[in-house]
Formats: structure tokens, sequence, C-alpha cells
């Protein structure tokens, strides 16, 4: 914890102050990975997760977050994967390969985040031909309408992300409100696995890889992409490397002899998103 500094703000709400290399919020905040991650103004951002509300500044890199220590070192730590040495990642990239250099010099604030299982099948289900803008709204509307309201320590009022009763309780038509088109089908189905036991989280949280991915397989609306997605962004199986069109259009172009995989085995995720940052942002 040496890196750990706490000050109390003029509203006696504590901040916790850090210093962080490779760690860009705003970069997290636009990678497509977390969905309750946003932009208040500036360089603030809110975030919502594990049922808990985070505001986050950074200047450089120095990063102020909003709770105390404790809560820092046992939810935030975890969550922003924050001992992995991202600098490490990017200087093990082939020399030779420019592109890539480009995009992970491009987004190397990035970090795959450690997020919540069910929160992460829902928001990759509602991904499939969406635009980032779209999911945002989207789930913000799954929140409202089945989430828990909570009141954060500033008086801040927000909803937890609903659990799978709830959803698999919803009807197909209150589910298309929430601007969910034909994914509300999937979405309705997948929570009543859930919660009617026929996919055991818990027991996924502990597998493997492969094992992983075919588990989520079973559910409705969960193809290879979308689990692949969830075994990054959620189990933090690092060696996931999720291909939508922004990759394949990349993997087509720069890598017409095939991503050199062997070279990266561990950390192909962290790959992935330097790569679909860079084709977010500048394709």
């Amino acid at each position: 914890m040496a890196d750990l500094e706490t000050k109390k703000s003029t509203t006696e709400k504590y901040m916790t102050i850090l210093t962080k290399d490779n760690f860009s919020i705003k970069q997290i905040c636009e990678s497509g990975q977390c969905f309750r991650l946003e932009r208040l103004d500036g360089q603030r951002y809110s975030l919502v997760a594990f049922g808990k509300y985070l505001e986050i500044m950074q200047e450089g890199n120095q990063l102020s977050f909003d709770c105390e220590p404790e809560e820092f070192e046992s939810l935030w730590r975890d969550y922003f994967d924050w001992e992995e040495d991202y600098g490490k990642i990017i200087s093990a990239i082939d020399k030779e390969d420019a592109y890539l250099l480009g995009a992970a010099s491009y987004g190397s604030g990035i970090r795959i985040l450690r997020q919540d299982l069910w929160e992460m099948i829902v928001s990759f289900i509602v991904s499939q031909q969406n635009n980032i803008r779209r999911i945002r709204k989207c789930i913000s509307l799954l929140c409202q309408r089945y989430g828990e309201e909570k009141t954060a320590v500033s008086g801040k009022r927000y909803y937890d992300f609903p659990d799978a009763k709830a959803l698999a309780g919803a009807t197909l038509e209150d589910l298309y409100a929430c601007n969910l088109g034909y994914r509300s089908r999937y979405i309705r189905e997948t929570a009543v696995s859930i919660a009617e036991g026929a996919v055991d989280l818990e027991a996924v949280r502990q597998m493997d890889y492969e094992a992983a991915k075919a588990e989520l397989m079973k559910l409705c609306g969960v193809g290879i992409k979308v689990a692949e997605c969830i075994c990054l962004f959620a189990l933090h199986k690092t060696e996931a490397f999720p291909v939508d069109t922004h990759i394949n259009k990349v993997l087509a172009m720069q890598y017409p002899k095939g991503f050199p995989f062997d070279r990266y085995k561990g950390y192909e995720g962290a790959l992935q998103q330097y790569i679909f940052y860079f084709d977010l942002m500048n394709g």
C-alpha cells in the first residue's frame, strides 16, 4: 500500500489518491468492455460495479478515487487489475510489428477489468450488432427498471445491476421497451437458465478458459465471440481474443498470414483491446 494516500475533502468525503502508469480512465471508459463507466465532466468519471458507486478523477498519472482505502484495497484494486504490469506487456511486442506497437502505444492506458460475471453475460448479449452508445442506454434502462435503487455516501442515487431472478420475471414486452430488440428473448431465456440453476455461475468461475467458454455457450444468445468477451472481461481469462468486425478487419489487413498468437500466450486479451480501441477510434 506504499502507493496509496488518503485525504478528506472539504465535504468530509474520503479520497484515495494513487499514482499509476499505463492507466487511463478515459481509455478504459471508451474501450468497449464496461458500460457503466461514464464520463461526468472534464477528467471525472463515475462507475457502478458490484453494487457500489465510485467517482474517479485523473490528472496525468495521479488518480483520485472517492472511497476509503479499505474499500479500494478490498474491491477496486482487483477490479482495475492494479497489480498487472501493462508496460511489460507492451515492451514484449515484436519491434518489427509497427501496427501492433502503434496500437499499444495509442491505447497504453487500457486495462482488463475484473467485472461481475452475470453483468457481463447480459452486457455482451446486448452488445451484439450494437454500438457502445446504444449498449450504455440499454443497460441503463435495464438497471433503472429492474435494479435496486441505492444511495451513495455522497448522496448520489444510482441503480444496482438487476439479478437473474429480476430479469427472468420480466415480460418480453417490458424488455423490448428497454430498446433490446431481438436480444430481449435471449436475455429473458438466459436469466431463466441462471435463476433456475441450469447453468451454475459459481461453477463457471472455477473453470479453465475452454470449459468456461463451452459452458457459457449453453446460454441463449451466447455464441463464440460473446463467450470470449465474457471470459476476458469477467473471468479475466486473458488468453481470450474476441473477434468482431473491427478485429476481423485488422487481421485481414495487417496479419494476412495469421496473428502471432504463440508469441503472446497469456495476454492475448490485452493486445486484442489495443487493436480494438485503435481501430474503433481511428478506423
